[in-house]
């Protein structure tokens, strides 16, 4: 698999008709340091190449990437923001190691500096963002124009005045680099996660379903706080990656024993029952935090498995004609009438409450 990849690359980078830069640094050959991190085609034609140097296995560093556009490649303002850049940094130290350093900027600042291109010094704008009161490190990015190249550089563990690039005359470094730290990041995540006994679906009970869609509605309210503050829509670290699709299997098998449903139902049933509190936590903030949301997740989930007669059984029954887009024999799938059910059973509920 690694041969062709690398043989994949040659082939692709022997095309690049504009210069690649990298980081000068002083380490040498050290396998897995200098790094081909990925490229992009558009129209038959390369249009961007980024490389990646330093100490993968080290959240303090040193660590420059620096991916390099193709003249006209950038144009149109589609190049992201040095902040989500920052970010894609971030993300790499948590797929990499295991490190969420957060999701909320730490003290931010907008530096002009110097970096040092083939002995030539360039001005960069520099966007800088310290989580060190938070025990974790600096991370800046940077964008620059070189011989009508846009270049964007990131660095973790290094000033970005101290900084110099030069052209790259042979990929091959950067080509094998790559296989072996993939390799270093495969031995890692086996070791981090090491395989633990999975319990049997008796044991579960309804918790399967229960930590699913407690997970789905903090998904839903992290996208829609971030897309009220203005910023690009990005998952929170800890609610990313493999623990969801284990969250869902184990799901998907319970609903399949409690339901005695078949696999294909019992999907159908979690995918409804995630999308409904998803989808009402996007409408309702109360479904987030509150007795009432725990109210709601419980039955729903109790509705999922087991039709239960449960006090929200209208706004149950809205939901399936919402989510089938009405049928002749159920005309009324609209979002109007089930969030309506909804409220009527938040008002029933309350004046039950009063009551006691």
């Amino acid at each position: 698999m690694y041969s062709d990849q690398e043989a994949y690359g040659r082939r692709v980078l022997a095309g690049a008709g504009f210069p690649v830069f990298g980081w000068v640094h002083g380490a040498g050959g050290v396998p897995g340091w200098d790094v081909l991190a990925e490229y992009e085609v558009g129209d038959g034609e390369l249009a961007a190449v980024e490389v990646r140097s330093g100490d993968w296995s080290s959240a303090q560093g040193p660590y420059v990437t620096v991916r390099t556009y193709r003249a006209g490649a950038g144009s149109g303002g589609l190049l992201p923001d040095l902040e989500d850049v920052v970010e894609d940094e971030r993300d790499r130290v948590y797929e990499h190691l295991g490190v969420d350093e957060g999701d909320t900027a730490g003290r931010v600042r907008a530096l002009r500096e110097w970096i040092t291109v083939d002995g030539e010094p360039h001005a960069v704008q520099v966007h800088e963002d310290s989580r060190t009161g938070a025990g974790h490190g600096t991370v800046w990015a940077g964008r620059l124009r070189v011989d009508g190249a846009t270049v964007t550089v990131t660095g973790r563990g290094v000033p970005p005045g101290s900084v110099e690039l030069h052209r790259i005359g042979d990929f091959e470094r950067y080509i094998v680099g790559r296989t072996a730290m993939l390799r270093q990041v495969a031995a890692l995540r086996a070791d981090r996660h090491a395989p633990e006994p999975e319990p049997e679906p008796a044991e579960w009970g309804l918790q399967a379903h229960r930590d699913l869609v407690v997970q789905a509605i903090a998904r839903a309210a992290a996208m829609a706080a971030q897309l009220r503050a203005g910023r690009s829509a990005r998952l929170p670290r800890h609610l990313r990656g493999e623990d969801r699709q284990v969250r869902w299997e184990t799901a998907v098998r319970q609903q399949m024993r409690l339901a005695s449903e078949t696999r294909e139902e019992a999907d159908e049933a979690v995918t409804s029952m995630v999308n409904h509190l998803s989808r009402l936590a996007h409408h309702a903030d109360w479904v987030s935090g509150t007795a009432e949301g725990a109210a709601a997740v419980e039955e729903v989930v109790r509705y999922t498995a087991f039709a239960s007669e449960v006090p929200s059984l209208p706004a149950q029954r809205a939901w399936e004609r919402l989510w089938a887009g009405g049928t002749p024999e159920l005309p009324s799938g609209t979002e109007e009438a089930w969030l309506t059910a909804w409220e009527q059973w938040r008002v029933e509920r309350t004046q039950h409450g009063a009551r006691r």
